[in-house]
C-alpha cells in the first residue's frame, strides 16, 4: 500500500473492526474458548499493526486477517507446549472446551451465513481431537472454503503438506463429529426450549428437576466426572445450594449462567454455565463449564450482591 503511515493506521483500524466478529468465531473454532479467543484477536491486531506497511493488498485484508490469525494460534500452542492426546469425550475431560455467547453473534453482520454458525459444541468439541495444524487447515478449508494452495500460502507449507492435514483431519472428524454436516451448524432455539431452561432455573428439589430431565441424561462437568442418569442427576442437581441463575443462549442452546453463595459467604460468586441439549422435551444432556472465566464471557461480573 502507498498511503502513509498515519493513513494506512485508519485503515487497518477501520478494516480489523470490520472482521472482528468473525475473526473471533474463527479462533473460538480453534481455540474452543472466549478467552483464548480474545487474546488471539488481540495479538492479530497487534501484528496486524506491525505489518502494515507490508499488507500490498494481493490478497483481501480479510484473507491476511484469517492468516494472520491462524498463524498467532499456531503459535500459541508451540509456546503453550500443548502434548496432550485426546480420549473419549472432550466435553468430559477437557478443561480448555467453553461456552460461545449467542449475544456475542448477534454482532456479526454475518452472522447468517453458514460458516458464522458452525459452532455446534459438539463439533468445537470435536475439532478439539485434531493437532493444531490439522484443526487450522480443516477449518480453512471445510468452514471457510479456501483452497488448499491458500492454505499452504497461509501455513507456509507445501499444498502436498496440506492435504495431507485434510486427509487426516477428516478421518478423524468422520469418527468424532455429528455424520450429517447439517447438524455442525448452530441450532435454533425454540419456544420450548426457552420454555424448558425457564423451568429448569427455577426448579430447585430433586423431583421437580426429575421432570425435566431424560432417562439417559448426561452432564458433564470437567475436570469432575460425569454424572449419568435420571437418579443421580436429579439428586445432584437437587441439592440443598444457594444459587443465582441467569437464562441466556450459547452455541444455539439454552444456557444458564449460575452464581453460587457459600455459608458464611458475603457474595454469590461466577461458578458454572450449563449448555443444554434438549429433545423431544427433555434435558438430554447438560455440558457444565466451570470458572468464572466462562461467565465472563456474557460480559457478567465475577461476584454479585445478595
Amino acid at each position: 500500500m502507498s498511503d502513509s503511515p498515519d493513513e494506512q493506521g485508519v485503515w487497518l483500524q477501520r478494516a480489523f473492526d470490520e472482521h472482528r466478529r468473525e475473526l473471533h468465531v474463527h479462533c473460538y473454532r480453534l481455540a474452543g474458548n472466549v478467552t483464548d479467543a480474545d487474546d488471539l484477536v488481540q495479538e492479530t491486531f497487534l501484528r496486524a499493526w506491525r505489518a502494515r506497511d507490508r499488507f500490498e493488498g494481493r490478497a483481501s485484508a480479510r484473507t491476511w486477517f484469517y492468516r494472520i490469525a491462524t498463524n498467532v494460534f499456531l503459535d500459541s500452542r508451540k509456546a503453550a507446549g500443548h502434548r496432550t492426546v485426546p480420549y473419549g469425550d472432550p466435553l468430559e475431560w477437557s478443561t480448555e472446551l467453553g461456552p460461545y455467547p449467542d449475544a456475542l453473534l448477534a454482532d456479526d453482520p454475518q452472522t447468517g451465513l453458514a460458516a458464522r454458525e458452525t459452532v455446534e459444541l459438539a463439533v468445537i468439541a470435536a475439532l478439539m481431537y485434531l493437532p493444531p495444524r490439522q484443526r487450522a487447515a480443516f477449518v480453512l478449508r471445510d468452514v471457510h472454503g479456501w483452497t488448499p494452495q491458500e492454505i499452504a500460502a497461509a501455513l507456509d507449507t507445501a499444498v502436498a503438506a496440506v492435504n495431507s492435514l485434510l486427509q487426516r483431519a477428516r478421518h478423524t472428524l468422520r469418527r468424532q463429529a455429528p455424520s450429517d454436516p447439517k447438524d455442525w451448524r448452530r441450532p435454533q432455539l425454540t419456544c420450548e426450549d426457552e420454555e424448558i431452561l425457564r423451568r429448569y432455573a427455577k426448579a430447585k428439589d430433586p423431583e421437580t428437576i426429575r421432570a425435566l430431565l431424560a432417562e439417559d441424561v448426561r452432564i458433564t462437568m470437567p475436570p469432575e466426572p460425569p454424572v449419568v442418569g435420571i437418579d443421580a442427576a436429579a439428586e445432584f442437581l437437587g441439592r440443598p445450594l444457594d444459587w443465582r441463575t441467569f437464562p441466556t443462549s450459547a452455541n444455539g442452546r439454552p444456557a444458564l449462567i449460575n452464581y453460587l453463595r457459600r455459608p458464611g459467604s458475603p457474595h454469590y460468586e461466577a461458578l458454572v454455565v450449563d449448555v443444554l441439549r434438549i429433545e423431544n422435551g427433555k434435558i438430554v444432556e447438560s455440558n457444565a463449564f466451570i470458572g468464572a472465566r466462562h461467565i465472563a464471557a456474557f460480559s457478567m461480573p465475577a461476584t454479585l450482591e445478595p
